[in-house]
C-alpha cells in the first residue's frame, strides 16, 4: 500500500532534523527510509548515501526541510570496516552474488597482502560494478546485470585516503578504509584479489562514519520500532540537536 500522510493515524511529524540509523543487514536503504516515514508519519525523508542490503552501519537520514541538504552531506568522505575473502569471486563482488570462481590462495603471504592493499592508497580510477544503481543508457546497471547483460562502464575517479589493516587470518583480511564519495568497497575488494592473483570478494561491510556523522550516535531499527512520535521528538531535540546543529553550520 502506498504511503499517504493525509490518511495516516498520526498527525504529520513536522520536525526538520537529521536522524542517524544503524542499518541492519538485509535491509535496503529505501526499507529504512520507508519504515521511518510510515511509522512516524514524516512526509519528507531522504538519505545521504545508500548502503547495499548486505552491508550494515550508518545511514544518515534527513527529515523535512533538511532533505535539501542531502546532496551536500552525501558528497563527504566515508569510513568502512571491511572483511574481504580471498580465493572466491562472485558476479556481484559480494556474498549476495553467484560464485563464478574459486581459486587457490595458499601461496599468498601476509606481506603480499599488506603490499597490495597499500598500493590502493590515493587517487585512482575505479570501474563501477554491474550490480550497482548507476544508470547507463537510461537503465540501471543492476537491471541489465540481472538479465545477464554486461556493458562497458566508464571509470570514475575516487580517492582512498587511508587503509588500516585490522586483521589478517587468511583467507579473510579485515581493514578499515576511509574513501571518497562513489567508492565501491566491493570493487576495491575484487581489485585487491585480482592484484594478488587469487581473486577476492567482499564478505562483510559496516559503515562507521559519513562526513562528521558517527555510528556511535545512531539508533537501531529495533529502537525505532519501540518509539512513538514523542520519543523520536525527544531524541532529535535533546540528544542530537546540539551536535547536529554545529555540523550544519560548518
Amino acid at each position: 500500500m502506498r504511503y499517504n500522510p493525509k490518511k495516516h493515524r498520526l498527525p504529520p511529524f513536522e520536525t526538520d532534523a537529521v536522524l542517524l540509523v544503524d542499518k541492519p543487514k538485509e535491509w535496503t536503504s529505501f526499507d529504512v527510509v520507508n519504515m521511518v516515514r510510515s511509522r512516524f508519519n514524516i512526509p519528507k525523508v531522504g538519505h545521504c548515501g545508500t548502503l547495499d542490503p548486505a552491508a550494515s552501519g550508518l545511514l544518515v537520514l534527513m527529515l523535512g526541510k533538511f532533505t535539501k541538504l542531502s546532496q551536500k552531506f552525501s558528497g563527504e568522505d566515508k569510513i568502512y570496516q571491511s572483511d574481504v575473502l580471498l580465493g572466491t569471486e562472485t558476479d556481484s563482488q559480494d556474498m549476495d552474488g553467484k560464485i563464478i570462481a574459486e581459486n587457490d590462495y595458499s601461496q599468498i603471504t601476509e606481506e603480499q597482502v599488506r603490499e597490495v592493499i597499500a598500493s590502493f592508497l590515493g587517487a585512482q580510477e575505479q570501474v563501477p560494478p554491474m550490480f550497482s544503481a548507476k544508470k547507463q543508457g537510461g537503465k540501471r546497471l543492476y537491471k541489465l546485470a540481472r538479465q545477464g547483460i554486461e556493458v562497458e562502464r566508464e571509470a570514475k575517479e575516487i580517492n582512498i585516503e587511508s587503509i588500516e589493516i585490522d586483521e589478517i587470518n587468511l583467507p579473510h583480511v579485515k581493514f578499515t578504509v576511509k574513501c571518497s564519495k562513489g567508492t565501491y568497497i566491493r570493487t576495491l575488494a575484487s581489485d585487491i584479489g585480482k592484484k594478488l592473483g587469487c581473486g577476492a570478494v567482499l564478505f562483510g561491510l559496516r559503515r562507521t562514519l559519513s562526513g562528521k556523522f558517527d555510528l556511535d550516535d545512531a539508533v537501531t531499527i529495533e529502537t525505532l520500532k519501540s518509539w512513538e512520535q514523542p520519543d523520536l521528538e525527544i531524541h532529535l531535540r535533546n540528544l542530537l540537536f546540539e551536535k547536529i546543529s554545529k555540523l550544519l553550520v560548518q
